[in-house]
């Protein structure tokens, strides 16, 4: 007799011990939902767009800015869109050859690379979302901009154009 009780209290007592482990994994699954968060624009500053022949206003930006390692390799990934009268700029320490890509970026952009006198010195026009092929600048920048697709040629803007921007 005493082997009969002894499996069935070795039964009684793994079942719980299975019981209890199954439920602590459902509540594992349940504490390790990914949760969505909206990215949303941040003003930082503020950037003009300026003909060089003319000195003429072509465009103002509310710009969010991108000048330490997080911030510049994360862009504007797992951002929906951008409203038309923004921008990102991205602040290099130094001036070299620059090359971006589109992985997480949900929305096609323009992207105008800049000299370290503020002069545009090539653009990446319509770069197409979530695509990982680089998108190299044509000369040496340090400040690269980021702005909806398109906006460029609507403002018409040319190598040797100047920008000014000022930080809040």
């Amino acid at each position: 007799m005493k082997p009969f009780i002894i499996k069935v209290v070795a039964f009684f007592f793994f079942g719980s011990v299975a019981l209890q482990l199954s439920s602590c994994k459902e509540e594992v699954r349940k504490t390790s939902e990914v949760k969505r968060v909206e990215v949303t624009f941040k003003k930082e500053g503020e950037l003009k767009l300026k003909r060089a022949t003319t000195d003429s206003l072509l465009a103002t930006l509310d710009i969010e800015i991108a000048d330490d390692d997080y911030s510049t390799q994360t862009g504007l990934m797992y951002r929906s869109s951008m409203a038309k009268n923004q921008g990102m700029m991205f602040i290099f320490p130094d001036t070299d050859d620059r090359s971006f890509y589109m992985k997480n970026t949900q929305f096609s952009l323009d992207i105008i690379f800049i000299d370290e006198d503020q002069t545009i010195v090539s653009f990446q026009k319509n770069a197409q979302p979530m695509n990982e092929t680089s998108l190299p600048s044509e000369a040496p920048a340090k400040y690269v901009l980021e702005v909806n697709a398109g906006m460029s040629d609507e403002w018409s803007l040319r190598k040797g154009d100047r920008m000014e921007f000022s930080k809040d």
